[in-house]
């Protein structure tokens, strides 16, 4: 159990936690959630013991094992399969001690670290690290790629799997949604909702909360307040708890008014002065209750578009990709063959698993990158507005917020448009206050920003363009949930038309009409909503490692599954198969009872009395026998459960 107990934390000055307490119990899924600055991170360092408490009780079981993804951006030549595994820190140390055993030749040192070795799972290693990795979105083309080819974002997801690959008892996952795509916050979700140890997470994605934990803590003045059940429920029970606290609140204000009245009214006349007297110290001995004034939420809207062409934009038989590269005589194309029209209004949620090419498509019809082949005709008088996925695209590190908008409202100026307002400098100040850019912020380069005060820039420049097309990738990697919220209502309220891909099933519920589907090359439309869309990538990520093991291209991975909602209806099952499929079974029982007697014969054999040489040749053929068996195990189970499917389908 992890115990705080009428605990202090400083950072600085800054007073994160004052005298709080709050406990949680082995296995418990918890959400950290409170404003940012309010010390999430915080209680992390205090529980990995980067902080300490500056006064209370703080304790945690000493032989938990920890896991966390690491902050700092990998540089290493090692390829990323093996910079995973390197993250089992259990396997580690037995291979560190196997290498001692032989060098020391010690007999029995060397047999009990060969048995340490494949407790720790070494036979297996590769096919969990590469389940993490190919979960996570990774093609299986880059299992072996250097970690140093990988962009910032893709290296933090190989961090990610890391601290998934290391066994532990305490799992701390700081915003590990924040560079995922759908697909891989999927199969996220999946993987922990079977961790069997404790886990705390900071996230700002409400539906991904929901669906991992099952207790909120809230940090709000310095306090650390517990409930019972996931994000919904915080909310729900937080709402009722405000009103409570603010019905009672009031009830006191009157009852204070009525005792200072009296006393207001007979405190100088002698006849009443006892009872006035009464009734000071009575006010003195009042415990007062603070409002419960929820704290001023950002807001923003999008002004009316000047114009509404329809359509928006028509694609005809276009291909979209890059441009040649390297050498190369002809562009890579991505997508190809798309016909589709965009109206005034339409409100398209864009899905694809990654590396299909949503990005693609938007970055084209954004003018980022031009058409491989056909055309993108746009509406007279179309006006884009473009949020990128990576915010330092449309950024300036050194620049400041108002010069950024100076720049925006030239340009503007100089190609023909009219901005929301004028190009005045104090009319640009005015607006970036309503975006909470006020006083010093607005000459504040916008490399030193936070992540979230880069997006809260970039929605900033998006409203004051006043666009009459939204095209949004992405867009609340850095939000907090209360900005998130204002995004929502921002974009319900938004009169154009909106394209938006993003891993916040909230956002896309919320605002999205419909949906196109980016898939093998081509763009169709998805009749379904997002929880369709969910099994469909996990049915998806099966076939694609199905497809990959049958070509031997990776070793034989756990697969977390889960069953779709409709039952397909029954087909004929061939009996040959059948029979085909347990005359296999059949022998590969006998194949593992005479592998399961081999390994009972090396590990009664290591425990002989056996020179260095005889340990070491013994203890290599256990380990071969080892890896054997774990591979006609999963054959036996990939058997096992086709013909379970085809009775199944037959009954």
């Amino acid at each position: 159990m992890i115990i705080l107990k009428n605990l202090s934390l400083r950072r600085s000055a800054k007073v994160l936690l004052d005298n709080a307490s709050v406990s949680i119990n082995p296995g418990e899924k918890v959400g950290l959630v409170g404003r940012n600055g309010a010390g999430k991170s915080s209680l992390f360092a205090l529980l990995n013991g980067t902080l300490h408490e500056d006064k209370g009780d703080f304790s945690m079981p000493s032989q938990w094992r920890m896991a966390q993804v690491a902050q700092d951006m990998p540089e290493t030549a090692e390829s990323a399969t093996d910079f995973v595994i390197a993250g089992d820190t259990v396997l580690a140390e037995a291979q560190r001690e196997v290498e001692a055993a032989e060098a020391s030749d010690d007999g029995e040192r060397m047999a009990h670290a060969y048995m340490a070795l494949a407790d720790a799972g070494a036979h297996d290693a590769q096919s969990r690290a590469q389940a993490l990795i190919l979960g996570l979105g990774f093609q299986v083309r880059e299992l072996n790629q250097p970690v140093n080819s990988f962009s910032g974002g893709w290296r933090m997801r190989l961090q990610l799997a890391r601290a998934l690959m290391c066994p532990s008892d305490l799992l701390l996952l700081d915003e590990p949604t924040n560079h995922l795509d759908l697909d891989a916050l999927v199969w996220l979700e999946a993987w922990l909702k079977k961790y069997p140890g404790t886990m705390l997470v900071i996230s700002h994605d409400r539906e991904f909360l929901d669906a991992v934990t099952n207790v909120t803590i809230h940090i709000e003045n310095g306090q650390l307040t517990r409930y019972g059940g996931n994000y919904s429920t915080f909310e729900d029970m937080r709402a009722e708890q405000m009103a409570l606290q603010q019905a009672a609140f009031a009830k006191q204000q009157d009852k204070i008014a009525h005792l200072q009245s009296f006393i207001n009214r007979f405190k100088a006349k002698a006849s009443k002065a006892k009872q006035a007297q009464s009734r000071v110290k009575a006010l003195d001995r009042m415990e007062r209750l603070a409002p419960m004034l929820a704290s001023a939420d950002f807001t923003f809207e999008f002004k009316e578009p000047l114009s509404l062409p329809n359509p928006m934009l028509t694609i005809d038989d276009a291909s979209f990709g890059y441009p040649p590269a390297g050498g190369a005589d002809a562009p890579t194309v991505i997508v190809r063959g798309v016909s589709k029209s965009v109206f005034a209004g339409q409100r398209i949620g864009i899905l694809g698993a990654n590396g299909q090419g949503k990005s693609t498509l938007v970055k084209t019809i954004a003018r980022e990158l031009a058409v491989v082949a056909g055309a993108v005709t746009e509406g007279r008088g179309l006006n884009i507005g473009y949020f990128a996925q990576q915010e330092l695209d449309v950024l300036r590190p050194a620049d400041t917020p108002l010069e950024h908008m100076i720049r925006l409202a030239r340009d503007t100026i100089a190609n023909g448009g009219a901005g929301q307002f004028s190009s005045r400098e104090q009319d640009l100040r005015n607006f970036l206050g309503t975006f909470n850019f006020s006083g010093d912020m607005v000459k504040q380069a916008v490399g030193t920003m936070s992540g979230g005060e880069k997006a809260r820039l970039v929605l900033c420049m998006l409203v004051w363009q006043r666009p009459n097309l939204l095209l949004l990738d992405e867009p609340t990697n850095h939000l907090d949930l209360a900005t998130r919220e204002a995004l929502a209502m921002a974009l319900n309220e938004f009169e154009g038309t909106l394209m938006l891909v993003s891993h916040d099933r909230a956002l896309l519920r919320s605002v999205c009409d419909e949906f196109w589907l980016v898939t093998r090359g081509g763009v169709e439309p998805f009749d379904g909503d997002l929880d369709d869309y969910q099994r469909y990538l996990l049915e998806e990520g099966k076939r694609v490692r199905e497809e990959l093991k049958q070509a031997g291209k990776v070793a034989e991975v756990p697969v977390v599954e889960v069953k779709p909602a409709v039952v397909a209806a029954k087909k004929p099952v061939s009996s040959g198969r059948l029979k085909s499929l347990k005359q296999k079974l059949e022998k590969l029982d006998k194949s593992m009872a005479a592998l399961q007697a081999e390994k009972a014969a090396f590990e009664a054999r290591l425990g002989e009395t056996l020179s260095v040489e005889e340990i070491t040749e013994t203890g290599k053929q256990l380990q071969h026998v080892i890896d054997e068996l774990a591979i006609e195990e999963g054959e036996w189970l990939e058997l096992s459960g086709e013909i379970e499917a085809l009775e199944g389908a037959s009954a």
